[in-house]
């Protein structure tokens, strides 16, 4: 007789035969990669992104640091070095762009080029290369793209955006669903730098002089400056590393604005000058640093703002959220990310959904009050909750964590950011782990890391029921009517999905909502 076991595994082992190529599984289908070429002051960028979305996913990003402003203040024109730099630059992104197939390439160009004697001719031999149309953008309308960017990378932003770049600052006002007119400062930072012959507090006079009596800088007090910009970016870089910051992520990244404003005289003054933490600071940066430390001090001193959070979304991205419809615009990008990763990573897209909805229905039911922005977080939660299933399972906790807490999204701060980590992490690691203590989640509240621990042990509970399949979920339901008692209500047809585990994770549900006893019901 044939073994039964060798009989039954080959039955299992039949399936399609595996192909000799692979079309790429991580990507999602969509209209095709776009990108835009940015030529600045100080660098020319590609950036490419996955699709055109709400929620950006950057595909391949370059810079080069041409320091195509470099002198401009001074001689009026580009200088032939910086030119030939730059469009080799452009010839080496041209074909970039081609290898990726982009659907859509933007190419702009900010001060240096609007500015320079020799812009135009600079603008015909770059157009020749990219065998693509180049836009020069008005200080307005690159101020406008700033706060774009900035509305497209905040849930509801309300402040001032500041864009410093190599030639000049741009200044606006943003509101949810509205932009105030812009302005443009002679304040980039190799202008003011060369302006103040390499002179920081110079330079800081300087912007001081020039931002009085600015209106737009005038309504910053009390408010939120968002900061755009590759060396305010790394001017907080450096911030993170001397402070000791444990999450490495730009975007959301907020500080006092008076703390920040210290930080920058410091740096002005070249205190940390030769300190170990300047490593995290860009070589190419390092000399620009302090004058844009002069120029954000200089702000603070006129504006007096409350806060300030950098923006790792500008004018690029700005740019492109202005090419989506309106209703796309008013899409949550914490949502559109979290889903996306879903699809991408996870067992069951349409689960993560209903796990969404479930755990609503399971807070009001447990009599759990939520804020419009922690139900947002929650959902958030919600969808990622399985992305980490392909890791071995004692590592699914850390490793959910780490994609998560380091995930380029979009539209969540840094605590909302690390309560969406670790609800994943206790989902994964059991609700009693503490191996993280003391570390990333420090960031949070003991409020929010009570309510990723709730979350987590929903999740736990969840996942018993379904093991991550759909349809199960929105047949159950959770109930706290009977004093001091927690149940789990199933139908008939599921009843055999009574068990040890699930009982198990139950209680501990119950213990985090003060209930002694916890049933699992059959009706």
């Amino acid at each position: 007789m044939e073994n039964l076991f060798k009989r039954t595994n080959r039955v299992f082992s039949r399936g399609a035969p595996l192909p000799d190529r692979f079309p790429g599984q991580g990507r999602l289908e969509g209209h095709g990669p776009v990108a835009v070429i940015d030529i600045g002051s100080n660098s020319v960028r590609l950036v490419a992104y996955e699709r055109l979305a709400r929620a950006l996913t950057p595909l391949y990003n370059e810079k080069v640091l041409c320091g195509l402003g470099r002198g401009l203040a001074k001689t009026g024109s580009l200088s032939d070095e910086a030119v030939e730099l730059t469009l080799a630059t452009l010839a080496r992104f041209r074909h970039l762009a081609d290898q990726m197939r982009i659907k859509s390439l933007r190419v702009i160009a900010t001060a240096a080029v609007r500015e320079a004697s020799n812009g135009q001719v600079f603008l015909s031999n770059a157009e020749r290369i990219l065998s693509s149309p180049l836009t020069i953008l008005s200080g307005d309308e690159e101020a406008r793209a700033a706060a774009l960017g900035v509305q497209s990378g905040f849930y509801r932003p309300e402040g001032i955006v500041g864009d410093l770049g190599g030639g000049s600052l741009e200044l606006v006002a943003v509101e949810p669903g509205h932009i105030g007119q812009g302005v443009s400062h002679k304040l980039g930072v190799i202008r003011i730098q060369e302006e103040a012959d390499d002179d920081a507090r110079r330079a800081h006079k300087i912007a001081v002089s020039r931002l009085e009596g600015d209106e737009i800088a005038a309504r910053l007090a009390g408010r939120t400056l968002y900061l755009v910009g590759g060396t305010w970016r790394n001017l907080a870089k450096l911030h993170m590393a001397i402070t000791g910051y444990p999450l490495s992520v730009m975007h959301g990244y907020a500080i006092d604005a008076d703390a920040f404003s210290g930080f920058s005289q410091d740096v002005m003054r070249g205190k940390y000058a030769d300190h170990d933490a300047m490593k995290a600071v860009s070589r190419s940066r390092k000399a620009l640093l302090p004058f844009g430390a002069s120029v954000l001090r200089a702000l603070c001193d006129v504006g007096k703002p409350k806060r300030v959070v950098l923006s790792a979304l500008g004018v690029r991205e700005g740019l492109l959220f202005d090419d989506l419809d309106e209703a796309e615009k008013q899409r949550d990008p914490l949502f559109d990310a979290a889903f996306e990763l879903a699809i991408l990573r996870s067992r069951s897209p349409d689960h993560a959904r209903e796990l969404a909805d479930w755990t609503g229905q399971a807070f009001d039911a447990l009599g759990i009050d939520e804020t419009e922005d922690e139900a947002r977080l929650r959902r958030a939660a919600s969808l990622l909750a399985d992305i980490g299933w392909r890791a071995h399972p004692d590592y699914r906790g850390i490793q959910s964590h780490n994609i998560i807490a380091h995930a380029p999204f979009s539209g969540v701060d840094h605590p909302g950011r690390l309560y969406l980590a670790m609800a994943n992490y206790y989902r994964h690691q059991g609700l009693s782990d503490t191996k993280l203590n003391g570390t990333l989640e420090g960031i949070l509240t003991d409020y929010q890391r009570e309510r990723a621990h709730l979350l987590g042990a929903l999740f736990r509970v969840a996942y018993a029921l379904t093991a991550s399949m759909p349809g199960v979920l929105p047949e159950t339901r959770l109930d706290v009517s009977e004093s001091d008692r927690l149940t789990l209500y199933l139908p008939v047809h599921l009843s055999g999905l009574q068990g040890e585990r699930l009982t198990k994770r139950l209680s501990s549900l119950a213990r985090l909502v003060e209930r002694s006893e916890a049933v699992v019901a059959v009706r």
